[in-house]
Formats: structure tokens, C-alpha cells, sequence
């Protein structure tokens, strides 16, 4: 009898595990990231004013980003995607949460260390 209920609970832990386990992952894609940064674009090659929409999307993302994973995921995400952007200024690029009224706490950089930012 005490085998069968420790079996049970067993089957329940490994259930909430399973369960679990997908919320630890960040929820926030790559495509998330590029269509909110996309009218962001022209100024991150050319300097110039900063867009409304580029803006937008740039406090959208920082608002989605809440937990160590999302905020994890936006910067391997926009090193991918600053890796992809013929002509992009790095210099731009670091300074355009600031330019958006933005904090945030890394330096938008290839060089940055997603997995230590929290």
C-alpha cells in the first residue's frame, strides 16, 4: 500500500515537472524581437531621427521582457539579429534605448554576455 502511494506521488511530482518546466523558458522569439526592432532599421544604418515606430517597439520589448529568461532571450536575439543588418552602427545601436528613453541594465554590444545579464 505505502509502494503504491509513493508511486503516485511520484507520477505527480514528475507531472508538475513536465508541466513546469516550459514557464522556466523565455517567452519572448527572435521574431518577436526583429518585427518589433524592423522600423528601427534605417536609423541603425544611418543615424538621423530616431522613429516613432522604432521606438514602439524598442519599449514593447523592454515591457515583455520580465523575467531573467525573456531578458536572456532579447539580447542573444538582437546579437543575432545586429549580426544579420548590413552597415549597422554599433555606436546607434548601444545608444538607442536611451535615444527611446529606455533603461537598460547591459550595453546593447556583440560582445555582451547574455547569460550574465539578470
Amino acid at each position: 500500500m505505502a509502494s503504491s502511494a509513493v508511486t503516485k506521488l511520484a507520477c505527480v511530482v514528475l507531472m508538475v515537472m513536465v508541466v513546469a518546466a516550459p514557464l522556466a523558458q523565455a517567452a519572448i522569439s527572435c521574431g518577436q524581437v526583429s518585427s518589433a526592432l524592423e522600423p528601427c532599421t534605417n536609423y541603425l544604418r544611418n543615424g538621423g531621427v530616431v522613429p516613432a515606430a522604432c521606438c514602439n517597439g524598442v519599449k514593447s520589448l523592454n515591457g515583455a521582457a520580465k523575467t531573467t529568461p525573456d531578458r536572456q532571450a532579447t539580447c542573444r536575439c538582437l546579437q543575432s539579429a545586429a549580426s544579420s543588418i548590413r552597415g549597422l552602427n554599433l555606436n546607434l545601436a548601444g545608444g538607442l534605448p536611451g535615444q527611446c528613453g529606455v533603461n537598460i541594465p547591459y550595453k546593447i554590444s556583440p560582445s555582451t554576455n547574455c547569460n550574465r545579464i539578470k
